[in-house]
């Protein structure tokens, strides 16, 4: 593309800015010849309202004005990185929303509501559109003589592209729920050619391969089984394979089957080679970089939580720490485990050399590369980088940014942009790192917050990490785990890990989300009718000669 393709429509970007000031302009010179003109009836008051609609209509007005400079700000920053034309509207669209979020709403919402109007509750998929349509039912209400409304539609236009994405993204599925269901592929699955049949067939829409384990050879066997059997079943199952990532593991450990207790102080090393004269449990761990940066009184955290660490004291090779909480009754300690640092900002490559190696097979055979650990814009200009020198001009694969630390949710607008400009991209909410991350207190919040920002971008979310996990691995669901899947129905795809009952779990997932699309479209209550109590005459309780 020519340097005067890439300009043509960042003119135009900035012509359209102009035109929106100068409308604005006009607009406030017609209010001012109105009013010198034409004599008004006096505003309305809403009964029992401490404001007339006139001062609501110049709050809103003033907000819209607002919204649309600071978007068009952000927009003007953001557009050379967007060559995919398909997402420039939706990029707007997050400006928009990032604008209007920067504002405290509570009053105007509360305001709003009041009189019956929309609170913005819903207005992350369109946020202009639900703007424009508050303001012109507060002119309308203050008899304005010219009332503009969004075309009609509008409302479902944020929604409808969203589908469309995720469809692109995870597939087809006339007859399932509107989430997407993504299986983890266990090691059966290379061997066992009957269970990717049996996985679709239960529901499931995406086959994930994760790096971090098996080989190439295995994983050429799962893709060439999903591949027959989606043929056969007539089924667009797609195929997501995972890079692993610089997550830091579990190497060595100085005992077989190493179980710890609360209170034990144990060594965490770089080497075992390093351990100190002490007889204490030890293991290193994969990145030795970050043992030289920990500190006394910092947290470490293992096996997605399972246990949480404090250090103690730092010696030459190694720290030593004391558990501080154990989750689990065994306290086991294996290699492969993950580590997490949730006070150190590990600035770690984004791609290992793994990582590239592994990239030869996944780029040939995935539908969605998914980018462990990615942090930063320059994350994803690195893999696409890698991804086009192994394409050359075939279309890049589907993109699945993975929200595993602090520093890629403060990032997450500029990740957006960034992939999105250039390729068909998802978000994974990756709660287990996530959470060790930034805690559990604050992982509630996060992941709402991502599923607004996704929404506001056109952008689908996957919910993943110990999604009905007691009924993956030990055929026993608990109530809190049927409640998190319910939940899980807001976002465009759930994950469940690998597990001995995965394919009853996919049924049991599979059920809950048609359920759930009765009674809920993301945030939004489906008003159907309720089938969970019936009139007291219809059930015949009542008796009319006893009344």
């Amino acid at each position: 593309m020519s340097r005067q393709d890439h300009n043509g429509p960042h003119h135009a970007w900035k012509e359209r800015i102009a035109e929106r000031k100068a409308r604005r302009r006009s607009r406030f010179t017609t209010k001012v010849e109105r009013k010198q003109k034409i004599p008004r009836p006096p505003p309305f008051r809403a009964p029992g309202h401490p404001i007339g609609l006139h001062v609501l209509a110049r709050e809103l007005d003033a907000l819209i004005t607002t919204v649309d400079e600071t978007a068009d700000s952000t927009l003007v920053r953001w557009h050379p990185r967007i060559k995919r034309l398909s997402f420039r509207g939706s990029a707007e669209n997050l400006a928009r929303y990032l604008a209007l979020r920067q504002h405290d709403l509570s009053g105007l919402q509360e305001r709003l509501s009041e009189l019956g109007l929309s609170s913005l509750g819903r207005s992350e998929a369109r946020v202009k559109d639900s703007l424009a349509a508050i303001s012109a039912t507060i002119g309308l209400l203050n008899a304005k003589a010219e009332i503009a409304y969004p075309p009609q539609g509008w409302s479902r236009r944020g929604a409808d592209l969203l589908m469309r994405n995720t469809e692109q993204i995870f597939g087809l599925d006339p007859t399932g729920p509107r989430t997407r269901i993504m299986v983890t592929l266990p090691p059966e699955a290379a061997e066992t050619p009957t269970l990717a049949r049996e996985l679709i067939e239960a529901g499931a829409d995406c086959a994930r391969i994760n790096c971090a384990h098996d080989d190439p050879a295995t994983w050429l066997r799962m893709i060439s089984h999903v591949r027959a059997a989606s043929e056969l079943l007539g089924r667009d199952c797609k195929l997501l394979m995972d890079l692993a990532g610089p997550k830091c593991r579990i190497m060595e450990i100085s005992q077989p089957e190493m179980t710890v207790e609360e209170g034990e102080v144990i060594e965490i090393l770089g080497s075992l080679a390093a351990r100190s004269a002490s007889n204490r449990k030890a293991f290193s761990i994969s990145y030795d970089t970050a043992v030289g940066r920990l500190a006394a009184g910092q947290r470490i955290s293992i096996d997605d939580g399972k246990l949480d660490l404090i250090v103690e004291h730092v010696f030459a090779g190694g720290v030593a720490a004391r558990v501080a909480r154990k989750r689990t009754k065994r306290g086991r300690l294996r290699p492969g485990k993950g580590v997490n640092f949730p006070d150190l900002d590990l600035d770690m490559p984004a791609l290992t050399a793994k990582d590239l190696a592994d990239l030869d097979v996944v780029i040939e055979h995935a539908d969605i590369v998914g980018y462990s650990f990615v942090q930063t814009p320059g994350d994803i200009v690195q893999l696409r980088s890698e991804m086009r020198r192994r394409l050359g001009k075939r279309p890049l694969p589907a993109l699945l940014l993975k929200i595993e630390t602090r520093r890629a949710v403060d990032n997450l607008p500029e990740l957006i942009v960034e992939a999105a400009g250039h390729q068909s991209t998802a978000v994974m909410i990756a709660r287990g790192d996530l959470a060790v991350e930034v805690g559990l207190d604050r992982l509630c919040e996060h992941q709402e917050q991502i599923l607004w920002l996704c929404e506001a971008a056109h952008v689908p979310v996957v919910w993943a990490t110990q999604v009905l996990e007691g009924l993956v691995r030990k055929r026993n669901a608990t109530r809190a785990e049927a409640t998190d899947a319910a939940l899980a129905q807001r976002a465009e795809c759930v994950m469940l890990n690998k597990g001995p009952h995965l394919v009853e779990a996919v049924r049991f997932l599979d059920d809950i989300l048609r359920r759930m699309d009765r009674h809920v479209l993301k945030k939004s209550p489906v008003l159907g009718s309720l089938s969970a109590w019936r009139t007291a005459d219809a059930r015949g309780d009542f008796d009319r000669s006893k009344a």
